[in-house]
């Protein structure tokens, strides 16, 4: 039977990036809104019903004027001290009322290459499966910096969807080598996280019991959902699209460049690139 997934959170707390979602680009169809306010028309297309944003008490009024207009859809959190992904994840508990959830980040815009949106097709699994899933991407291990890993085999008849074995937060090319190859990818790729999951509540079971063991640590995310792998059916689902990641080095023009071309205005953008590369040819010569 189905599960309907009505909650979604989105991080936005961490020192980094946290202010990443309050930069504003052109939608796909042309309007000019905050990343945070593009990510959750989204999300809120794709039938989730309540978003909780997590945020750093200082970040509140900021936060509160570009999300004003999404009325009691929209919830924010305050994450009171910086101790990490995974608390800031622990911090939503409440607010997802003890069900599966949707678990994003902010500082990532998602293109998709279906007819549904990336957040549609993985909610859309979650929901066939019955079970927690994470959206992967085959990624060279050049960026394995940026990125938790997964291991894991393919599931027998199903195209794109691997059982789980377990995850390595940002692991080197060597370790990535030794314990991450998943039959079936490119040499030197890896299944590494695109930015969005289904949760089931067991991992703030975890999260707490990792928080009590060790307070006043970090508390990043990765463990957790390795343990999780041994507790209850876990996997993972290749999407049809890309991340657009802010954080990275030109990120938010790549995501803009994203964004227009795959909206109507491609042609224009086409147009203006081939515009801006031949006035620079020109001014080189």
């Amino acid at each position: 039977m189905a599960v309907k997934i009505h909650h979604a959170l989105i991080t936005a707390a961490g020192p980094d990036a946290r202010r990443l979602p309050l930069q504003s680009l052109y939608d796909r169809t042309g309007s000019w809104k905050p990343a945070i306010a593009i990510q959750i028309d989204e999300i809120l297309a794709a039938g989730v019903d309540h978003v909780g944003v997590i945020i750093r008490p200082g970040d509140r009024e900021a936060y509160q004027t570009v999300l004003a207009g999404f009325g009691g859809a929209v919830t924010l959190i305050e994450q009171n001290e910086p101790s990490g992904y995974g608390h800031a994840v622990l911090c939503g508990r409440e607010f997802t009322q003890g069900a599966s959830f949707l678990l994003q980040v902010s500082d990532h815009l998602y293109v998709s290459g279906a007819a549904e949106s990336c957040t549609r097709q993985l909610l859309a699994v979650a929901e066939a499966e019955t079970c927690a899933v994470s959206a992967v991407q085959s990624t060279p291990e050049t960026q394995l910096r940026y990125y938790g890993t997964v291991a894991g085999t393919l599931l027998p008849g199903r195209r794109g969807v691997y059982q789980i074995d377990h995850v390595i937060e940002k692991p080197t090319p060597t370790l990535a080598e030794q314990t991450c190859v998943v039959p079936g990818l490119r040499s030197g790729h890896y299944l590494c996280f695109f930015g969005m999951h289904v949760l089931t509540p067991t991992v703030f079971t975890l999260l707490a019991d990792e928080w009590a063991a060790a307070p006043g640590l970090r508390l990043g995310l990765s463990a957790a959902l390795s343990v999780l792998a041994t507790r209850e059916t876990y996997v993972a689902t290749e999407l049809s699209g890309r991340r657009a990641d802010l954080e990275a080095p030109f990120g938010v023009f790549r995501a803009q460049l994203a964004l227009g071309l795959n909206g109507p205005a491609r042609d224009e953008v086409l147009a203006l690139l081939t515009e801006e590369l031949a006035q620079d040819a020109t001014g080189r010569r």
